[in-house]
């Protein structure tokens, strides 16, 4: 029985030896790095960091995009009793600055010349840190080389052979394993502590629900930095599948070519986006393509309707169901390489129109539930409990209770230890041994939990009733004219909502309708555009409650950005920020009234 992620690491190289443990892209190709390299790896970069005078408890910052690197040195440092503190790219030098310092990081590892540059812009000002290492050329002169470090760790080996088993094998279930700094969508991010056993009791529990193995390839695309791929990633590990490590998220349909996964975690606007060109493509396409698509379409929700309900399928739907897959959903499959068994979906809610849709297609999306404070999940779908509107039932060894205003409660070996210097913090989101997650939701009546929203979003009108604004959002994003929305209303007499278009869609309807404009700010000026994205968003939210329905929109000339502020690093609205920052539009809806 594993207990810590060294122990992962050591069983995972014994028994799953292959050529291709891991693909990246080097000079326009996808190569191969063998087990035995990924472990050769791990051994001599832990032994350059300890012949850098790193040691146990110590703490490593990684800033860098998604590649082996990362995880090597992410293991190398686990194993020798390290903490490693993970940064995401977007964040600004000043919140780069506030992570390293406050983690008390001894040294740093980083990337590319312009990730660089948010270290150099901080650096005066880092006296704890000892050491700078480099994965890529034309780093800084004061850093060390990737292959330095490994250099140094070669020679230490040979010279006492055996330390580095021996490190890995002191490290204790319940060391510190890491520090994650939350990204927050309110105030300063908070450090939380996960040890080994946090992480291994949410590996063991998770990959014991997945059906993947060391046949699979997956592709990691969501930032290591965040809770949910780094832990999705020691699963892949702890089963033997290949990672191959996407480019980015501009590539991820060249990489999905190239690669051909089986399975991937994704965030559920990597599959609005992928729902967004399916669509375009169909309303581009011929009457007769339309017609044969949306039959398919039908088809496939009336057989995915019986599937989900454990009812048989006749033979007929049997048939049609083929012809579909082989006119309609072949091809869109095809887009993601062909192979795809299923997407694991977090970090976000997700549609549940966008689940079944592409459930009615046969790619299956297995929504789960989680926070970082978690390590990160509570509960998740699978194959043979799929629900779409619900993010499944607890996986095993995890509790959940609904408290009297419905907020969850979360218990078992997957809770954090706390937060990083915020004892008063750590303190607030506890009762006992229950974790407030600070979500609302409930039970349904077959034990899988459902998410109304964050407790801090709802929104309570002047009238007094309670409105969940996420799933107003998640319908409106399922319109082909809108590519995100904001809805506000809190203590106000009606819902409104900032709409962001999306501008190729809303181009083309302003030059077939001969609407005059230069610039998008004209746009999304216009009166004729305005009430036609108004049309557009009671088209999206047909069967909501009165109360619930958006009377009021506001028309943006661009998307939330993570760079601004706006979004997280997982594309979560920061509410406060954007409110704030579109105060006078959001006050201009309501005078109106």
């Amino acid at each position: 029985m594993v207990e810590t992620l060294s122990q992962i690491f050591f069983n995972t190289i014994k028994s799953y030896i292959k050529d291709d443990f891991m693909l990246y892209k080097k000079e326009g190709r996808y190569v191969p790095i063998s087990t035995q390299e990924f472990a050769d790896r791990v051994k001599h970069f832990s032994l350059g960091m300890k012949d850098l005078d790193l040691g146990a408890g110590d703490k490593m910052i990684i800033l860098s995009e998604n590649r082996p690197e990362w995880i090597i040195s992410d293991i190398a440092n686990l194993c020798l009793g390290g903490v490693t503190v993970p940064i995401y790219t977007t964040l600004v030098p000043d919140q780069v600055k506030y992570i390293i310092d406050d983690s008390d990081a001894k040294i740093v590892l980083c990337s590319n010349p312009e990730l660089w540059e948010k270290i150099k812009a901080a650096k005066s000002e880092l006296s704890k840190v000892i050491h700078y290492i480099s994965f890529d050329p034309g780093a800084p002169e004061w850093a060390l080389s990737f292959e330095q470090v490994l250099e140094k760790g070669k020679k230490l080996d040979a010279e006492n052979p055996g330390l580095f088993e021996k490190m890995a094998s002191e490290v204790k279930p319940g060391d510190l394993a890491t520090i994650i700094y939350t990204s927050g969508t309110t105030g300063l991010p908070k450090g939380v502590m996960l040890t080994h056993s946090n992480f291994v009791s949410n590996v063991t529990s998770s990959a014991s629900l997945l059906p993947f193995s060391d046949k699979d390839t997956s592709m990691s695309l969501l930032p290591l930095s965040h809770s949910f791929e780094r832990m999705v990633t020691y699963c892949y590990i702890y089963k033997g599948c290949t990672i191959g490590y996407a480019e980015g998220f501009d590539t991820a349909a060249q990489n999905f070519l190239e690669l051909k996964p089986h399975l991937m975690a994704v965030a559920p606007r990597v599959l609005e986006k992928f729902y967004s060109k399916v669509m375009d493509n169909v309303l581009a396409s011929s009457s007769l393509k339309r017609k044969i698509f949306y039959w398919a379409m039908k088809v496939g929700k009336k057989y995915a309707q019986r599937k989900l309900e454990k009812q048989p399928v006749s033979g007929m739907l049997n048939f049609k169901r083929k012809i579909a897959h082989k006119l309609v959903f072949s091809k869109i499959i095809a887009k993601t390489g062909g192979r795809i068994r299923f997407f694991i979906s977090g970090a976000a809610p997700l549609s549940k129109d966008i689940g079944e849709f592409f459930y009615a297609m046969g790619l299956v999306v297995m929504e789960g539930y989680g926070l970082t404070e978690t390590s990160p999940v509570i509960s998740v779908n699978t194959f043979d409990n799929v629900k779409f509107g619900s993010v499944g039932p607890p996986i095993p060894g995890v509790e959940v209770k609904i408290a009297e205003d419905g907020e969850i409660f979360a218990k078992g070996p997957n809770v954090m230890k706390g937060y990083y210097k915020m004892e008063e913090e750590t303190k607030e989101v506890f009762e006992g041994e229950w974790f407030k997650t600070g979500d609302i939701g409930h039970l349904d009546e077959e034990g899988r939990l459902v998410i109304t929203d964050r407790k801090k979003d709802m929104i309570v009108t002047a009238g007094g009733k309670n409105v969940a604004p996420q799933p107003i959002e998640n319908l409106l994003k399922i319109n082909p004219y809108i590519e995100n929305a904001l809805t506000i209303g809190d203590r106000r007499k009606f819902i409104s909502a900032l709409i962001v278009p999306n501008f190729d869609k809303i181009e083309e309807y302003a030059k077939f309708n001969n609407i005059p404009y230069e610039t998008l700010g004209d746009l999304v000026k216009n009166e004729k555009i305005l009430r036609f994205m108004e049309g557009e968003v009671d088209r999206a939210t047909p069967n909501i409650a009165n109360y619930e329905k958006v009377r009021k929109i506001s028309l943006l000339e661009r998307d939330f950005e993570i760079d601004k502020g706006e979004m997280t690093p997982t594309y979560k609205v920061k509410r406060n920020i954007v409110e704030e920052k579109y105060r006078s539009a959001i006050d201009a809806m309501y005078k109106e009234s």
